[in-house]
């Protein structure tokens, strides 16, 4: 029986994983206690021999055979072998599981779509579920020890109300060397059309609903099957027990104490028992362990999948009792009410002094200033390229930069936010000659005084160079850049 603790993990409390660790049905010490006590016994028994049974040249011996163990053992690649065939086998655990079919949809489909009250009708009905369980029964006793177990024969399955002797005859009648699950799948499908020609599924859509619903359970069939079929390949899981088995062995030599008399580096205590080795060992090979036991979850193991309860439930869902079973419609208790509050209990009476959430920026603190809250209406001409950055360029110290230069080495023309697209490009011109003259004058200013700190007088104080008003000015406004047109071509030239 699968062993579920999610109860118990509902609400996070002091201690609360820790008390998972005394369970013993599904746990990693059921799972690893026999490989724990040969390890611990061939353990002792090399210590003891190294201890009470070598001579002193024997002992010399095994020791440097041990430091040559120990130095050597962290060259095997356990903790990246196994994690990624630990996880790659979850990964496929979890895909084994959600490909189980189910017949609760096709249930649905068909209870809404084949009709009649009469006995034709509920033969109908029942028929087809019948078919998709046993559909089912029969890909889960040809992987599942469980089902095999249950329903050993044929006879098992007729004996359990899924196939009758007639079916048993067209099952058998067909040879074919693969497993033939599908069979009454197809049975499904001519009846479903049989019921169509008759009337009882009443169009073509119902029709459709109907077969796009079996083949998703037929592809969960089919998955399952496949999933029995190719195994995680062999080699992968011989090397990881391959990797284990053997770093673990060399563990037996690498990892004793050794006479601390001797000097020998790393050895200076003596212990009896390597606790480090022994809490490595239950980890790794319990690590092992867990991916032996999930690979395959169709068998009996305490978290295998309970297959054969699975069928119970599946057969119970029928759509014979729930056909056109309505309760009666009527007001509900909220009829007059605008906004529904259901009661709460004393022991949830806490949550209703919580407010409702509204949104994460629903809290968040907004400017006082009233003016930043105008709506700013946009500019009339949207630029089609604006480059705010570009300002810091027009401010450096370099005076080696120009906006002509600038300008001329984009092969396009500079403007401001709010000139118009359609504006002279003769005035730009003359507004970028202008702030070259600026910058060029500032320029030489400077390196006038640059030439007399050189010549031996007073060196003059370096100053920073200044921006114009103009140009503090247009800092206040993204600069954009037009692409080259017949009249800039005119301009530069």
């Amino acid at each position: 029986m699968t062993v579920s603790y999610t109860l118990k993990v509902a609400n996070a409390r002091f201690g609360g994983f820790s008390k998972l660790l005394f369970r013993w049905k599904g746990s990693i010490y059921k799972l690893l206690y026999k490989e724990f006590i040969a390890f611990a016994i061939l353990y002792t028994i090399i210590s003891l021999m190294y201890r009470r049974l070598l001579s002193e040249e024997q002992k010399t011996m095994f020791e440097k055979t041990a430091m040559y163990c120990n130095r050597y053992t962290d060259r095997i690649p356990l903790s990246f072998v196994l994690g990624f065939y630990v996880s790659m086998v979850v990964s496929r655990w979890w895909s084994q599981y959600t490909s189980i079919p189910l017949p609760d949809q096709l249930m649905m489909v068909v209870s809404a779509n084949v009709h009649g009250m009469d006995d034709r009708g509920r033969i109908l009905r029942r028929t087809l579920m019948r078919y998709a369980n046993l559909s089912s029964v029969l890909i889960l006793r040809s992987i599942s020890t469980r089902v095999c177990k249950r329903f050993p024969t044929m006879e098992h399955v007729i004996e359990g109300g899924f196939m009758t002797r007639e079916e048993q005859k067209k099952l058998e009648g067909l040879y074919s060397d693969f497993n033939k699950y599908w069979m009454p799948m197809a049975w499904f499908t001519n009846l479903a059309s049989q019921a169509r020609r008759d009337g009882r599924v009443r169009d073509d859509v119902a029709l459709r609903l109907l077969m796009d619903e079996l083949n998703n359970y037929r592809a969960k069939c089919s998955m399952l099957f496949h999933f029995d079929w190719i195994s995680i390949p062999l080699v992968y899981t011989q090397v990881v027990t391959v990797a284990v088995y053997s770093f673990f062995t060399v563990c037996l030599i690498g990892r004793q104490f050794l006479d601390p008399s001797k000097g020998y580096p790393g050895h200076d205590l003596d212990f009896y028992v390597p606790i480090f080795t022994l809490l490595q060992f239950f980890f790794y090979a319990g690590w092992l362990k867990v991916a032996e036991q999930i690979i395959n979850p169709f068998g009996e193991d305490d978290d295998d999948f309970e297959t054969n309860k699975l069928i119970d439930r599946n057969i119970q869902a029928t759509v014979d009792d729930m056909y056109q079973n309505l309760p009666p419609a009527e007001k509900d208790k909220y009829w007059n009410e605008s906004s529904a509050q259901p009661p709460y209990t004393l022991a949830t009476a806490s949550e209703t002094l919580k407010p409702s959430f509204m949104g994460s920026t629903y809290d968040m603190r907004m400017t006082e200033d009233s003016a930043q809250h105008y709506a700013v209406e946009p500019s009339p001409h949207t630029p089609r390229m604006q480059t705010p950055m570009l300002t810091r360029f027009l401010t450096a110290a370099s005076p080696a930069i120009s906006l002509k230069n600038f300008g001329r080495g984009n092969r396009g023309i500079l403007r401001l936010r709010g000139d118009s697209v359609n504006s002279n490009p003769w005035q730009a011109e003359e507004r970028i000659s202008e702030d070259e003259d600026e910058v060029d004058e500032e320029a030489e200013v400077q390196g006038k005084a640059s030439q007399q700190s050189t010549s031996g007088s007073i060196p003059a104080k370096p100053r920073r160079l200044e921006a114009s008003d103009q140009q503090k000015k247009r800092e206040e406004f993204p600069i954009t850049i037009d692409s080259p047109s017949s009249d800039s071509e005119h301009t530069d030239t």
